[in-house]
């Protein structure tokens, strides 16, 4: 094991490869070649990235597509999409085309609420500190006046300031509960500044504060999108026996919390990968996304699914805290192209798309969990990618493509096909 090191941040990018290979890694000939292959040849771009993080030796690469054909209120998108699981674009491409011919998608935002907590002990009386504060609001609203003021101009700013009591959960726990809106900014830094100025106000000999930070909860910024039609236009011989498996699909996600995590992560297939694309924190979506599955007490869908007058109906209704201006969505070249072969979204636009997306790829996913199964196009993938790992060519991808028709892909049964067609 190598030994603790001093001033490892000041070592050039080459020294700290050099570091990492004499410590941890065998081959460091061929360990060192890997990591410089990935460096971008435009030293300019190359830089860029080096600056995201800190102690950067390398880029990791992620495949970026494209799903097109998706209407979303009348208008066509073609959408970008950030992954590495294989089917996903794929199937969110299908699905696309198949409701674009009954109408797309519609969405909504129905509100952009976020939230950032200052969080205080206190020990003396509530009603002191219910006075206290109310003597204080306006202060606290002055104190960010010099944060505030651009956001203001473009139609932000905070909402409002509220004292909650949370002692009957935490002893002496209180909170400053601020509401934000941050317009096309996803408004992380501006809601902890906001927060920290806020607290320096507000703290005194009595008000111990804790932490000052912003919510990824977000369940006042929320977004709503569906699909629907006649049951009769959903399968080619039976769409209201392929409606009820959908509906029985949901329900059961419903009340059992193992499937619907597995429900709900074939939507964040759909929306991580949107949201990585467009340079936004797909960590953040993540964590309020779940927390909102579970506001019941219970983890449940994210999806719903209702069949009335035999009309079937898919819908979604989620909180995504969003950003189309600021961060890595104005640096990164590739989160600036997503935006652009978006049109250019505000953020409520880019909290419609990314909905529609999450809700697609799991209407991909149930339908094909009840009608084929979920390997057969998991499957076609897996294949393709063991045949690269044993660097086939593409007329022996193509000959035991064929040999593999109808079987199932296992590592050992590709090996033993593509010794036969090299024999």
């Amino acid at each position: 094991m190598a030994a603790l090191i001093s001033g490892f941040s000041k070592l050039t990018k080459t020294e700290k490869i050099d570091w990492l290979a004499q410590n941890f890694l065998q081959n460091t000939k061929e360990a060192k070649e890997i990591l410089r292959t990935y460096w971008n040849s435009d030293e300019k771009l190359q830089q860029l990235h080096d600056d995201f993080i800190e102690n950067t030796i390398s880029n990791f690469y992620m495949p970026y597509g494209i799903a097109p054909n998706f209407m979303i209120n009348g208008n066509h998108y073609t959408i970008p999409m950030a992954i590495e699981e294989s089917s996903v674009v794929a199937a969110a491409s299908l699905v696309a085309k198949f409701w674009s011919n009954k109408g797309g998608f519609t969405a909504k935002v129905i509100n952009t609420v976020k939230v950032g907590q200052v969080h205080f002990m206190y020990q003396g009386s509530k009603a002191d500190l219910e006075r206290y504060f109310s003597a204080k609001k306006d202060e606290l609203y002055r104190a960010t006046k010099d944060i505030t003021k651009n956001m203001e101009k473009r139609g932000g700013g905070i909402l409002d300031i509220e004292l909650r009591d949370i002692t009957s959960h935490l002893e002496n726990y209180y909170q400053l509960h601020v509401t934000f809106e941050t317009v096309d900014s996803m408004g992380a830094n501006f809601i902890n500044s906001c927060l920290e100025a806020m607290a320096n106000v507000f703290k005194n000999n009595e008000v111990e504060i804790v932490m000052s930070i912003l919510s990824n909860y977000v369940p006042e910024c929320l977004v709503k999108a569906s699909v629907s039609c006649h049951v009769d236009d959903l399968h080619p011989t039976d769409g209201a026996l392929f409606a009820k498996k959908m509906e029985q699909a949901v329900a059961i996600a419903n009340v059992e919390p193992h499937r619907a995590v597995t429900h709900n992560k074939g939507v964040m297939n759909g929306i991580d990968a949107v949201v990585i694309a467009t340079g936004n924190d797909f960590r953040a979506i993540e964590a309020g996304v779940h927390a909102y599955a579970a506001k019941s007490g219970k983890y449940k869908s994210l999806t719903k699914c209702q069949i009335k007058d035999d009309v079937f109906t898919f819908s979604i209704e989620i909180p995504l805290a969003l950003g189309t201006v600021g961060g890595l969505t104005s640096t990164h070249p590739l989160s600036k192209l997503s935006l652009e072969i978006l049109g250019n979204p505000s953020a409520k636009e880019l909290m419609q798309i990314i909905a529609v997306a999450g809700l697609a790829q799991n209407y991909a996913a149930l339908r094909a969990l009840t009608t084929t199964g979920i390997q057969e196009g998991h499957m076609k993938m897996h294949l393709v990618n063991i045949l690269n790992q044993l660097e086939a060519d593409a007329e022996e991808k193509e000959k035991v493509t064929l040999a593999m028709k109808g079987k199932t892909v296992s590592y050992s049964g590709v090996v033993a096909a593509l010794e036969k067609v090299r024999a």
